[in-house]
């Protein structure tokens, strides 16, 4: 194959404060094949100046910065000159709330820095790395749009507010399950479909989002304050109950069990599937099994195709399907794969009023 023939490297520029991180980065990017370094900023204004200049296919962009917050920078970055943006920063509490801050302002996937340079570490980040920069080079910038989030977590707390929560009695078994997977994009996804669900809603809900351990608990905690349904990270042996969100921990598969006292969640360290662990796979898998024509199952963006066979398994069982319309996903992989198993393709704004009617008309079935 010529050179003219061959596909086009995408653009990176490594925005990072430290000399030796800016090298890790840009050794890894441009050892990658499709890929190269176009720039290096260690400042969040020489990172805006460059992005005008050199016009970067792909921005990974550190959060910590000496002068301007990489947030304000990537909020610049999104509204001025939008593309994808990796955020590749520390691994801490003190960076996870930033973390998940910075998907509401556009960022397509962030990367834990390794805590040294040990060669392990350092081929973790080579991984994870390699993959965030797939996902971009496939990701919709048109989806990546920051005030969609804003506003709906603008609603989210309007509603929030109104809930009143405290002192509730509680809440009865849940005769319906709602299973909804979702990956790259899939936090904003998931901020503007939580929190438009009813208060009554007569169903439990879990999701499936593929992010580290240390981030769900944080996003599990971010969802319920913008929600008026109760969000929380998914524990061992809780009984899924009516109006409830669990989210399933980072680094294990959420599973379900009967016991005497109604569906309980088990959670279980075996082999990833598709690479992942979470799987939506799996937890829709269990859905399916013990609640059979009581299931709904959605898949959201995401890169691969996790969640397309649970999907299915919830269509053969009995149950409603759905996935985010592809043109609307930031990564169209997971809703494509699944789109043959869908009873429905929605927006998502769509998609909150589709699970309330599905849910409805299912306790109705099931109470008669």
């Amino acid at each position: 194959m010529s050179s003219s023939e061959r596909p086009r490297r995408r653009t990176v520029l490594i925005v990072d404060d430290s000399e030796l991180m800016r090298a890790i980065l840009s050794d890894i990017v441009n050892s990658s094949g499709g890929f190269e370094v176009v720039g290096e900023a260690e400042t969040g204004y020489q990172a805006i100046r460059l992005v005008h200049e050199l016009e970067p296919d792909i921005v990974t962009l550190d959060l910590e910065m000496p002068d301007l917050r990489g947030l304000d920078a990537l909020g610049y970055i999104m509204s001025e000159s939008p593309r994808p943006v990796i955020i590749v920063t520390s691994h801490s509490r003190a960076t996870a709330e930033p973390m998940l801050r910075a998907m509401d302002y556009g960022a397509l996937e962030f990367v834990a820095k390794p805590h040294g340079d040990e060669a392990r570490e350092v081929e973790v980040l080579r991984a994870r790395l390699i993959d965030a920069l797939r996902a971009a080079a496939q990701a919709s910038v048109a989806n990546l749009r920051v005030q969609r989030a804003l506003r709906a977590q603008a609603r989210a707390r309007r509603a929030a507010a109104r809930s009143a929560r405290e002192g509730v009695i509680q809440s009865p078994l849940a005769p319906v399950a709602v299973a909804i997977a979702a990956s790259t994009g899939g936090p904003r996804a998931l901020v503007e479909v939580v929190p438009e669900l009813p208060t009554d809603l007569a169903a439990a809900v879990l999701i499936v989002q593929h992010m580290p351990p240390p981030f769900t608990r944080l996003f599990a905690e971010r969802l319920d304050r913008l929600s008026p349904l109760p969000v929380r990270e998914a524990a061992a042996g809780e009984i899924l109950r009516a109006g409830e969100v669990y989210l399933a921990p980072g680094g294990v598969h959420l599973n379900l069990i009967r016991g005497p006292e109604g569906i309980r969640v088990e959670l279980d360290r075996s082999d990833p599937v598709w690479g992942v662990r979470p799987a939506a796979d799996v937890m829709f898998g269990a859905v399916a099994r013990h609640y059979g024509p009581s299931s709904i199952g959605v898949v959201l963006t995401g890169m691969g195709r996790d969640g397309a066979d649970g999907l299915r398994a919830i269509r053969d069982a009995g149950g409603w399907t759905a996935v985010q319309r592809v043109e609307s996903a930031v990564l169209p992989s997971m809703p494509r794969a699944a789109a043959p198993f869908a009873a429905e393709q929605l927006d998502l704004s769509e998609i909150p009023e589709a699970v309330r009617f599905r849910v409805s008309t299912q306790a109705r079935r099931r109470q008669s």
